[in-house]
């Protein structure tokens, strides 16, 4: 491939100096009108693209950030599906199947990435997003960092070694738990007092005595929320030693939690979920049971998800403002680029809850 034209290039046929060029696309207000007019007439037609490696040296930034992110659903075993493959393989019918399934798309990590993507754009920063497997995780998230001004990373997703190294270098913000590195910027939601509210919804609301919480393990995130949840049948004073945990997204471990239940005969009152993903899964284990949602038993969730909107009956949770979240971790990572001495942020942000019919209620 022929080198593309340079900087030199333009200027030469411009007839303007190298630092004239370089000013037009950096700081174009130190540039004339006609001059600029010139620059650009020149680099449109040698087909001139000004290199985002070089400005940002000049700049000391790149105008960019960056989101190591990855999918709860994504299966190394699937492989990757291109054109031609066979339409009856089934790996590629099951990619078909979560592209086109509301319960499998968007969840939490795609609405708090749109969020980062939005402010983005609304402070004209460019984004690279990107996520590794197993295989090269710490090269893609090195190769990420080497491009950008901050980066926004999703809990659990990137080692804390390679997560401390690189904060030694640029800004880097945690979204939901801070389970890396508590010197860096984070931004979580109010997990105690929401599941503590939705809780006593159940308690108050609804009459509910026997209530069972379900939780994915390790995760600071629902250990607080159970801590809510707790919480909240102390105050009430009823019973507190119906809890289950299992891996975090192990949803076959939930729902053979939930069948085991049922074979017992021994159901809850309502089944407070850690999250929406959880829930979901409860109530499909439920009613291949036969047993009534909310009829037999209530099922809450937390997170608000699309599909917790749609499915029937619709499922009470606890709704995080996750655009916000998204959004929020840009503004941290920009003023952490113009103010680097300050002390770590971490900014706790409020949830609600959102009464539908799983727990009874009638949606407003």
């Amino acid at each position: 491939m022929a080198k593309g034209p340079t900087v030199y290039h333009v200027a030469e046929r411009a007839g303007v100096s190298i630092a004239t060029v370089s000013f037009t696309f950096r700081q174009p207000e130190k540039v004339k009108a006609s001059t600029r007019e010139l620059v650009l007439a020149a680099a449109d037609a040698l087909g001139y693209v000004p290199s985002a490696s070089a400005r940002g040296l000049a700049r000391g930034r790149t105008g960019a950030l960056g989101l190591f992110a990855y999918d709860y659903l994504l299966d190394p075993a699937d492989g990757i599906h291109g054109e031609g493959q066979d339409s009856e393989d089934p790996a590629a019918a099951d990619l078909e199947r979560r592209n086109e399934d509301l319960r499998l798309f968007p969840l939490y990590v795609d609405e708090v990435q749109r969020g980062v993507e939005l402010e983005c754009w609304r402070r004209g920063q460019a984004l690279l997003v990107g996520g590794g497997n197993p295989e090269n995780n710490e090269a893609v998230l090195s190769d990420i960092a080497g491009r950008v001004d901050g980066l926004a990373v999703f809990p659990r997703s990137v080692p804390s070694e390679a997560l401390a190294r690189i904060a030694r270098r640029i800004p880097v913000v945690e979204v939901s738990e801070n389970v890396n590195n508590r010197e860096l910027d984070h931004v979580t939601v109010d997990n105690i007092s929401g599941v503590r509210a939705i809780t006593e919804h159940l308690i108050a609301g609804h009459g509910l005595s026997d209530l069972m919480f379900l939780g994915g393990m390790p995760s600071s995130d629902n250990e607080e929320r159970l801590e809510g949840f707790l919480g909240a049948l102390r105050d009430a004073g009823l019973p507190t030693t119906r809890e289950a945990k299992y891996p975090c997204g192990n949803e076959q471990a939930v729902a053979e939690v939930v069948s085991s239940i049922c074979r017992q005969g021994s159901l809850p009152d309502a089944f407070v979920c850690a999250t929406d993903q959880d829930a979901l899964v409860v109530m499909d284990a439920l009613a291949a049971a036969g047993v009534g949602i909310p009829k037999d038993v209530a099922v809450t969730g937390f997170d608000g998800i699309a599909a917790g909107r749609v499915i029937r009956p619709s499922l009470t949770t606890v709704r995080q403002p996750m655009e916000q979240m998204g959004r929020t971790m840009v503004e941290l990572l920009l003023d952490r680029l113009d103010h680097p001495d300050k002390p770590p942020v971490a900014l706790k942000l409020p949830v609600r809850v959102v009464l539908r019919e799983s727990c009874g209620c009638q949606p407003g």
